[in-house]
């Protein structure tokens, strides 16, 4: 009797008409239950997969994964000082954007995307973009123009020291801010998977390609400044340039 009047007396303070079996749930008293995982861990792993999807990205678009090449991901993780299973994740996630094609029993092959390719895909890309910014040089203010700079900035910076992967992400956030003052975030999200897929070097292609991120970003600097001085004829020849140029 004195033990479970001790027990009853131990339990937290319950406001009455609580039933008797009810019990304040364990988070609450701040203790983790068996089936929680400790937070850190979870952290750190969606970490470590987010840094190995950005560097296989960053090898893809450099060159460094050959097109048509089979990796493994052990192989691809001791490259990376990682296990196998972030890169398995990762190029989980760079097979559903058709970066890769998973070869069953061994790894994951680079796809090989030739000129045709990359041709309809800058069509597609310039019949959804060309439109929009037509309209964008319109209708938004000078100001909003003004503050894209800094990123067009960045494409120039990239574009001059020849690193291909810098230049990447800076191209495609240029292009997101432009289509984001639509306030259309799935066309924005739909025109940055074409503009990743059309990213990804051609087979047998020039290793040293400096001089087209050049005039690439170039195209982006007086395509802004025409944008901000509301140049709607300059703004047409420039946009059509830009996906014409990005066929090469």
């Amino acid at each position: 009797m004195e033990q479970g009047r001790a027990r009853e007396d131990a339990r937290p303070y319950a406001s009455p008409g609580t039933p008797p079996d009810a019990r304040v749930p364990e988070q609450a008293r701040g203790e983790h239950t068996h089936s929680e995982p400790p937070p850190p861990r979870i952290v750190q792993r969606h970490s470590v997969r987010g840094q190995v999807l950005d560097a296989l990205r960053a090898a893809l678009v450099g060159g460094e994964l050959t097109p048509g090449q089979v990796y493994s991901a052990p192989a691809l993780g001791a490259r990376f000082g990682v296990s196998a299973t972030p890169v398995r994740e990762a190029m989980q996630q760079l097979a559903a954007e058709g970066s890769v094609e998973v070869v069953p029993n061994r790894g994951f092959r680079v796809s090989e995307r030739g000129p045709r390719e990359l041709a309809e895909l800058a069509e597609v890309r310039a019949l959804i973009e060309v439109p929009v910014m037509l309209r964008l040089a319109r209708t938004v203010p000078e100001a909003d123009w003004c503050a894209l700079r800094p990123l067009a900035d960045a494409t120039v910076a990239a574009a001059a020291v020849g690193h291909r992967a810098a230049y990447a992400e800076s191209d495609r956030a240029f292009h997101r801010a432009v289509l984001a003052l639509s306030g259309n975030q799935q066309l924005v999200a739909v025109a940055d998977d074409l503009h990743r897929r059309s990213q990804w070097p051609l087979v047998n292609g020039p290793a040293d390609r400096r001089a087209d991120l050049l005039a690439d970003a170039a195209e982006h600097v007086a395509l802004l400044d025409a944008l901000i001085a509301r140049d709607l004829a300059a703004v047409r020849s420039l946009v059509g340039e830009h996906f014409n140029g990005s066929e090469a």
